[in-house]
């Protein structure tokens, strides 16, 4: 499998894939050789037959959820989202959860980089926020991040979710030392319902375990990043 398709009833013209290994890493912050990551990018392209350049961002784990085509070609942002066709819209992951939206005329799209840190402060909220549409005319994907049962964090993280919402305490389970395992799927929906979303598609994967297929921050720390592409034909 060179990628990963989206399994979700998005409207004819909306175009969607993740990448895998196969791809190569696709970052240039990640210390790989610059030469290697541009030919990586330049194969991608034409694989897909890209109408353009994807529109990388400078991703902080913040909620910032940009307009495309930007002012910057690099804007520091952890998503992006377009009416134009032709504009690719891309994040980059390594266990994040990377998140694509569109509504169900086809006509609006988003593609949003998801950590804890950004899902504890509202990144889906942001991105949901460009549409013009309630939530029963949306649909959202979530493509291949870290599993529940591979993500320990602390107690501190559980509580900054557990805040915002009740609800949040079922998306974690004890783990050994006081500490938790936290769903990343099942936070987003949550989350994404709480905002009247129940068209959620995709969330099946664990990017640590899967190693043949997915890079994975968390078990290799020095590693490629896979890219999530949407787009308007």
């Amino acid at each position: 499998m060179v990628d990963v398709e989206p399994d979700w009833p998005a409207p004819d013209g909306v175009r969607a894939v993740t990448t895998t290994r196969k791809s190569g890493n696709l970052a240039t912050h990640v210390g790989d050789n610059p030469v290697a990551v541009k030919k990586n990018r330049e194969n991608l392209q034409n694989r897909l037959g890209l109408p353009h350049d994807p529109w990388w961002l400078n991703q902080v784990h913040k909620t910032a959820v940009v307009e495309l085509p930007a002012e910057s070609q690099i804007a520091e942002a952890d998503g992006s989202w377009t009416s134009m066709r032709g504009v690719v819209c891309a994040v980059l992951t390594a266990d994040c959860m990377p998140i694509i939206v569109t509504n169900r005329l086809g006509d609006r799209i988003a593609a949003i980089h998801a950590g804890w840190r950004g899902l504890a402060a509202g990144i889906i909220e942001q991105g949901v926020s460009k549409f013009q549409n309630d939530g029963d005319e949306l649909m959202v994907w979530l493509g291949p991040s870290i599993g529940q049962h591979s993500y320990e964090i602390g107690d501190e993280v559980r509580e900054i979710f557990c805040r915002h919402s009740e609800e949040a305490e079922e998306m974690f389970v004890p783990s050994d030392g006081g500490r938790w395992l936290a769903s990343m799927t099942g936070l987003a929906r949550q989350q994404l319902q709480q905002l009247g979303i129940y068209s959620v598609y995709g969330g099946e994967w664990d990017t640590f375990t899967d190693s043949e297929r997915f890079f994975s921050y968390r078990r290799d720390e020095n590693t490629g990043r896979l890219a999530t592409l949407i787009w308007l034909e």
